[in-house]
């Protein structure tokens, strides 16, 4: 299942992204009255947690300090961030066994607490937030 998923996101956010892509820098960076601030900024959220998710995975520091970072990359290089970012998540997805993928991992939320989950829970929590945040930015799309 867990590979089913992130082979899914990995389609969609391309797909996605490809549509994005053809609006002008301008419709990516315009003002909106959203937390994120713009159409752009709430796609690198979406990645952003990614790699969150992605150190907690791993045991690592993820470096992030905010669920809505002062850097933003440009469209094209967040594009490619994201597709190496989902093409991390299938490889991992392909390589845990049952056991692994039951292993809890214990984090530090960015905004305080201490967080336990499985690892198919947190890759099934990925899917899920970039699913929500595609519908976001659809919205403002049109």
């Amino acid at each position: 299942m867990l590979q089913k998923l992130t082979q899914y996101k990995k389609w969609a956010d391309k797909l996605f992204f490809e549509a994005v892509g053809e609006l002008s820098h301008e419709q990516h960076v315009v003002k909106q009255s959203i937390y994120f601030g713009s159409l752009l900024r709430t796609l690198h959220h979406s990645y952003a947690m990614d790699a969150v998710w992605k150190g907690h995975l791993q045991g690592l520091p993820h470096g992030y300090t905010s669920r809505n970072p002062d850097d933003c990359p440009s469209f094209e290089q967040l594009y490619w961030q994201q597709l190496e970012i989902d093409q991390w998540y299938c490889d991992c997805a392909n390589q845990l066994s049952n056991e692994q993928a039951s292993q809890i991992c214990e984090f530090d939320f960015i905004g305080g607490g201490k967080g336990r989950m499985s690892r198919s829970d947190i890759i099934i929590h990925v899917v899920n937030h970039c699913t929500y945040h595609r519908g976001h930015v659809a919205t403002m799309m049109y």
